[in-house]
This record gives C-alpha cells, sequence and structure tokens, in this order.
C-alpha cells in the first residue's frame, strides 16, 4: 500500500497530537532547523520549518511523509530529504498553503510525488 504524501508513515514512531513545536528537524546530512507549526490532521499533515540563519530565515513547508522517525525525549525529527533538497524546496508562504492547489501541485512535484495537489485526492 502506497502511503500518502501528507501523511505520516507508519515506521515513524509519531504520537498523534505530539506537540512538534520547536523541535529540531535534522536532515540526511545535518541540522536543518525548528518546527514553526505542524499539522497531524489526517490526510493534510505537514511541518513548517524555519530554517534560521542556514537559508537566512526561510520557511519551508515538509509533507509529513518525509518524516522517518520523531524522537519526543531528544525533541528531534528525522526526515529523509538532504539539506540541498531542502534549501531547493519552494518557500513556504501562509498565505497560499491552503487555497493554492497549484501551491501543493509544486511541493509535490518537488519532493517527488508528482500528481493533482502533490498525491492529494482532488
Amino acid at each position: 500500500m502506497t502511503e500518502h504524501v501528507w501523511s505520516y508513515k507508519a515506521t515513524a514512531s509519531y504520537l498523534q497530537d505530539a506537540d512538534l513545536t520547536g523541535c529540531k528537524v535534522e536532515a540526511t546530512d545535518g541540522s536543518i532547523g525548528k518546527v514553526d507549526k505542524h499539522s497531524d490532521e489526517v490526510g493534510d499533515a505537514y511541518l513548517v520549518v524555519d530554517t534560521g540563519g542556514w537559508i537566512f530565515g526561510k520557511e519551508v513547508l515538509l509533507p509529513a511523509s518525509t518524516v522517518v522517525s520523531v524522537d519526543l525525549e531528544e525533541r528531534k525529527i528525522f526526515v529523509d530529504l538532504t539539506r540541498g533538497q531542502i534549501k531547493d524546496a519552494p518557500e513556504f508562504h501562509r498565505d497560499k498553503h491552503l487555497g493554492d492547489a497549484g501551491y501543493r501541485d509544486e511541493l509535490g512535484t518537488h519532493y517527488g510525488t508528482g500528481g493533482p495537489f502533490g498525491g492529494r485526492p482532488a
């Protein structure tokens, strides 16, 4: 069964309703920033990561499917992306996120999911 791009993988050890705000986010090749906002809504789960000084304050939206594991004790989230993939990601725009299907398509294409709404059903 293919897991949905906007859903956490069963292997991520994510606990529903856990507060991930402020957790450090680790790419496969180093730290990328901290969680500024997150959603665990079924079919629309994601992390908004503030990259701080690393990419000059850019925020990126990471679909929940990019999360490999969550360590709540250490307050760290591990994603299966490189720093380069995250640096090249479309910048997060709060005003576009909820209502712009094109933005979701752009994210889906960037993270390799393709399809309408980045793999979400239309």
